[in-house]
């Protein structure tokens, strides 16, 4: 299938064959017939993406902050590094789709296969979104009316949150989309309506819809024009649609307002607000979010529950089937906002008009009719490429599932650098996949991970998904008969475990389990390891990690996705010591500071040959200091590891230092040496044996933290 791409490094936007998506639990699969580009929004992030690195940075100044601590923390070279694969990573541009559903996922109800439906699905021929995120269209609306629904939705919230009433004046600052929209809703609701714009035509709409205006092109005052169209009383309310970075229509908000007036800000502009506009008049500010209640709310959108509706009477679903039911009256009325339409395959000259400011409103994306709805794109999952792997021969053929930010930054050019045959790589969204395949040489792209799993012609799984599928998904590599790398943690439950204990037991003799935990691998650690061979008395270690703050609302924080921080993360830590020590964990405890996210704690570890090892695993710190710190005594010697970059030994006959350029954690050797594995046929470079202790162990602390 095709979808439209934005190339963040210099803003293009084009179209790409990408593998349709599967049809995921809790979603609908959907073939699109029309979306509608959100001149605002999408405006802003070509302008983003056109800008170039100064002005990148301008506008995202928490990042530059963020990006110049890594720098100090961890080098220049993996920062820029990090930087450039994300600009490396094309966003799906849109959020208003409009289709016919095609197949519906496990546990998804009120909705069946041939419905017309919208959702807030990209621009792409198919989409897979969130049953909370999609709604029935109505008997009477075109697809085009109803390509507006989004985009009508945020209008309908920034109504909600200024509450008016049958009678009062409200000013609408911006004219675009969401604005006129705006002004229609709010003449439903019985309002006066002041609009606020520069161009002519969209002053024009708006008094077609039965408001008054404002332009500021003829030199208008708005602030003059609100006080003689309320009657020297002030507006009630002003809702701001604008996009701008000026501060001007904040403080002209507050200016028109009556003593306690709202204002809800909808679109984007500049916030330094005078405190004396709000102090005299005691007025209320307030930022609408998008579509209503439920928004970046992942209980909602990605697990389906639904707020209960006594209690939440609006939800995002709920608003787009009210502006759905206002299209099907005929009250409100989307195509006079219909400024161009354009087909799939003319994106470039539709998002023209997008990055070039041409006057425009609504921009209808018109796709292909086929009329064999049910049945179209399901054989589509699987995307062949020019491979640049030709010639290359590996007894380790790679299948890859998942293609994110860790996967392309780290581990997919570990296992090019380690010389395996990259067959495929899958994703659940077809673009990643693909952007993965194109930029590091693999064979096929695909959204059909059962499919990669049992292709012959691959004998290794490499799995970099989010952690609670990663037990399904070593099973079933293990029951095809493949060597299998999965990123930490293996699993993060203790029947995942089990499942994947029968599954290895069952499996072939010579099948590979390998879990990353990379940091043993580390030349550093490695020379750490020498210097402790031959030394027989217990030792003790102590782990600092400035892990950071992550919100509890972060998918690695829910326990039934990412298994929490301990889980995801600490298990590194504890196979660290576990393999400095040479000896099993006899006893294990942990204790935490914060017990809702549990990501503040510290782990003690005895060892079997008397060690004694402290994880102090740490999210309340400050990101400028270094990451992770590991200190050693022993014998009266002492071993310091500063971040993984500096080494240093005090007491040692032969060694004082060893310092890198620049940090390395042992990713490519891990890699090398799991790879190495396969092709000589001799075991795991970590027993299979070490990497069930650590994961039990990790488990066990984690269900204790629950406990307490």
């Amino acid at each position: 299938m095709r979808q439209i791409l934005q190339d963040l490094r210099n803003g293009n936007t084009f179209l790409e064959n990408v593998p349709c998506p599967s049809t995921k639990s809790g979603h609908l699969l959907i073939r699109t017939s029309c979306s509608l580009v959100s001149v605002g929004t999408e405006r802003m992030l070509v302008e983003f993406g056109k800008a170039n690195w100064i002005d990148k940075a301008r506008q995202q100044p928490d990042k530059v902050r963020a990006v110049v601590d890594k720098i100090k923390v961890d080098g220049l070279a993996p920062t820029v590094a990090a930087v450039l694969n994300k600009l490396n990573q094309p966003l799906p541009m849109g959020y208003s789709n409009v289709g016919v559903v095609l197949d519906v996922g496990e546990g998804v109800t009120g909705f069946q296969v041939g419905d017309r439906v919208i959702s807030n699905g990209k621009h792409a021929e198919v989409v897979c979104v969130p049953k909370n995120l999609c709604a029935k269209i109505p008997e009477g609306v075109t697809d085009e009316d109803a390509a507006f629904t989004v985009v009508a939705a945020i209008a309908l919230q920034g109504i909600r949150l200024v509450a008016p009433t049958l009678g009062e004046t409200v000013v609408v600052t911006g004219l675009g989309l969401i604005g006129l929209i705006t002004v229609q809703l709010l003449r439903l609701n019985g309002c006066r309506v002041l609009g606020i714009d520069f161009d002519k035509e969209k002053l024009a709409l708006a008094r077609s819809f039965g408001a008054e205006v404002v332009d500021l092109g003829a030199g208008q005052s708005p602030v003059m024009e609100a006080d003689v169209y309320s009657r020297a009383r002030g507006v009630d309310a002003v809702i701001i649609t604008a996009s701008t970075t000026s501060n001007d229509p904040m403080h002209q908000a507050a200016k028109m307002c009556r003593k306690r007036g709202r204002i809800v800000l909808v679109g984007v502009t500049g916030l330094e607000l005078s405190r004396a506009d709000f102090y005299e008049k005691e007025l209320t500010f307030q930022v609408s979010c998008s579509y209503g209640p439920g928004r970046y709310d992942s209980n909602y959108e990605d697990k389906g529950i639904d707020y209960p509706f006594g209690l939440v009477r609006w939800t995002e679903q709920r608003n787009l089937e009210a502006v759905l039911d206002l299209m099907a009256d005929g009250r409100l009325k989307p195509l006079p906002l219909v400024s161009h339409r354009f087909q799939l395959t003319q994106v470039e000259q539709a998002y023209a008009l997008v990055s070039d400011n041409v006057p425009s409103l609504g921009i209808i994306i018109q796709y292909q009719e086929i009329e064999d709805l049910p049945n179209i794109a399901l054989q589509e999952r699987y995307f062949y490429l020019k491979s640049k792997n030709v010639g290359v021969t590996s007894k380790a053929v790679i299948g890859f599932i998942g293609a994110g930010n860790y996967a392309s930054a780290v581990l997919i050019p570990a296992f090019r650098s380690a010389g395996a045959q990259l067959k495929a790589v899958a994703s659940d969204a077809g673009v990643s996949c693909v952007q993965a395949a194109r930029r590091f040489g693999f064979e096929e792209a695909t959204t059909d991970t059962l499919a990669l799993i049992a292709d012959p012609s691959i004998n290794v799984i490499t799995i970099a998904t989010r952690h609670d599928s990663h037990a399904q998904l070593v099973c079933s590599a293990l029951s095809k008969g493949k060597h299998v790398f999965v990123e930490k943690p293996l699993s993060i439950n203790g029947s995942g475990l089990l499942e994947i204990n029968t599954a290895y037991q069952s499996a072939e003799s010579k099948q590979l389990l390998m879990v990353g935990f990379n940091r043993r691998f580390a030349p550093q650690i490695q020379k750490i390891k020498s210097l402790l061979t031959g030394i027989t008395s217990p030792k003790t270690f102590v782990m600092t990690v400035n892990a950071g703050m992550i919100p509890s609302t972060h998918w690695t924080q829910d326990p039934l996705v990412g298994g929490g921080r301990i889980i995801g993360e600490a298990c590194h830590f504890i196979d660290l010591l576990r393999f400095l020590a040479g000896h099993s964990i006899k006893e294990s405890s942990v204790v935490t500071m914060n017990s809702e996210t549990a990501d503040t704690v510290s782990i003690s570890l005895s060892f079997s040959d008397g060690s004694i090892g402290t994880i102090h695993y740490l999210s309340n710190g400050n990101k400028a200091f270094p990451k992770e710190r590991l200190d050693i005594f022993c014998s009266g010697r002492t071993l310091h590891l500063d971040n993984f970059r500096r080494l240093s030994g005090f007491g040692w006959p032969s060694f004082r230092k060893m310092n890198l350029w620049r940090q390395n954690k042992g990713q490519l050797a891990c890699v090398r040496a799991f790879i190495k594995a396969i092709e000589d046929q001799t075991d795991s470079p970590i027993s299979y044996e070490e990497i069930m202790e650590v994961s039990n162990v990790t488990l066990d602390l984690a269900h204790h933290l629950h406990r307490q």
